[in-house]
């Protein structure tokens, strides 16, 4: 049995995902994206939160209302429910780890990813 399910978002954005449920875990799911250059996943929601664990490179987020860049190491949290994005702003691909406390992952897409338009 496949242990990671595959998703491609958008040019750019490809990840894996591994729904905790699945795989023995009582509240925990993952996200495992490899994002280029100037990509990013759409604007979405899910509806428990979320942290993203950024191990190199550079990311703008939207999160809400808020906008920021942040760099690595760091870990971004995301309130359950609340609009987020975000987009590599480095020139290399990165890897990023988000983590969800549930055994299955809700998503939401809300539209493209805003950030996006100012690269187009």
């Amino acid at each position: 049995m496949k242990q990671v399910g595959t998703f491609y978002d958008v040019p750019g954005e490809y990840g894996y995902v591994l729904e905790g449920g699945n795989h023995g875990f009582e509240s925990l799911s993952f996200i495992l994206t490899e994002t280029h250059p100037g990509a990013g996943p759409p604007l979405h929601t899910h509806g428990c939160e979320e942290a993203h664990v950024l191990l190199e490179g550079s990311a703008r987020y939207i999160i809400g209302k808020r906008t920021f860049t942040v760099q690595a190491p760091y870990v971004v949290r995301i309130p359950a429910s609340v609009p987020h994005t975000f987009m590599n702003t480095g020139d290399r691909v990165f890897r990023l780890i988000a983590v969800l406390p549930g055994q299955k992952i809700s998503y939401t897409e809300l539209g493209p990813n805003p950030l996006l338009k100012k690269n187009a």
